[in-house]
């Protein structure tokens, strides 16, 4: 198995371990050794629900053995099971199986448990009906950019803002390119990477490089990006299939090679391909690997 899905496994596990206890997204994270926010991007990717909502799913899981015990409280088993309730937990126990807590009691059924997730070689080849996606790995050179920044959270997070964050944001750049520069720049990219605190709030830079721009505008950040080795996917059609193809590179195609993720910056490259009007547009994706 390769060592990033063993990696995941353990997070797994470790989930498995401390149901009964309060559990961070970045205890699960620390105990695989993974970035917070890489660990909730991967595991999103493979099972299609956030980590968050996982942890809350398996520990309704475990809830359903105690309440064959008749001699265990329904509020004790709310209260282990992380909720602040009895009624905030019979909401939620009853949304995901149709039943209160006390009607499954009585019926006794164990066919209902939610199983955890497993990461095999075989899961992996089923993983988006066996795509075959080939990335171009390159050195990507020293970037030196500006750009707009905003925070944002991601598809991963319960939090989820892109659609509020980034549109605006990249309105407001290519704006600013043409009253400066009367022009856009043929390449734009858009950056990607952790903030400082390293939670599942990320920053977004909409960017062109500085030697690009024959006047600099006073709101424009400067961002420089370090020379790495990437893996660059394309991402053909509208830009909303960008999410498959981030999920591929980051599932079907790490997950089942020997490379790693750096946790440098992720980037969106917007060049002669792309055009927003167009269902043969393509946008590249990179991440960042060693």
């Amino acid at each position: 198995m390769n060592p990033l899905i063993q990696q995941v496994q353990i997070g797994i596990d470790f989930i498995e371990t401390n149901l009964d206890d309060d559990i961070t997204l970045a205890q699960v994270a620390n105990a695989a050794d993974i970035s917070q926010w890489h660990f909730q991007r991967i595991f999103k990717a493979l099972t299609n629900e956030t980590l968050k909502t996982y942890i809350r799913s398996r520990r309704l899981a475990n809830a359903l053995d105690k309440l064959l015990d008749p001699d265990k409280r329904i509020i004790d088993i709310a209260f282990e099971a992380g909720f602040e309730s009895q009624e905030s937990f019979t909401r939620a126990f009853k949304k995901v199986y149709e039943m209160t807590p006390n009607a499954f009691r009585k019926l006794a059924n164990k066919n209902l448990f939610l199983k955890k997730v497993q990461f095999d070689v075989a899961y992996l080849q089923n993983l988006k009906h066996n795509i075959s996606l080939e990335p171009e790995i390159y050195v990507q050179p020293k970037l030196d950019l500006v750009g707009l920044r905003t925070v944002f959270y991601s598809v991963d997070s319960e939090k989820n803002n892109i659609a509020e964050k980034l549109p605006p944001l990249w309105n407001a750049f290519l704006t600013k390119l043409i009253e400066v520069n009367g022009e856009v720049p043929e390449m734009c990219y858009g950056i990607i990477r952790q903030t400082a605190e390293k939670t599942d709030r990320l920053e977004y830079f909409a960017a062109v490089e500085r030697s690009a721009l024959k006047h600099l505008p006073a709101e424009l950040v400067d961002l420089a990006v370090p020379e790495s080795t990437y893996a660059k996917f394309a991402c053909k059609g509208e830009v909303g299939n960008l999410d498959d193809t981030v999920n591929y590179a980051y599932s079907s195609w790490l997950l089942g090679s020997e490379k790693r993720h750096t946790y440098g910056a992720d980037i969106e490259y917007y060049g002669p391909e792309y055009d927003a009007d167009s269902k043969a547009s393509t946008i590249y994706y990179a991440i960042p690997i060693e």
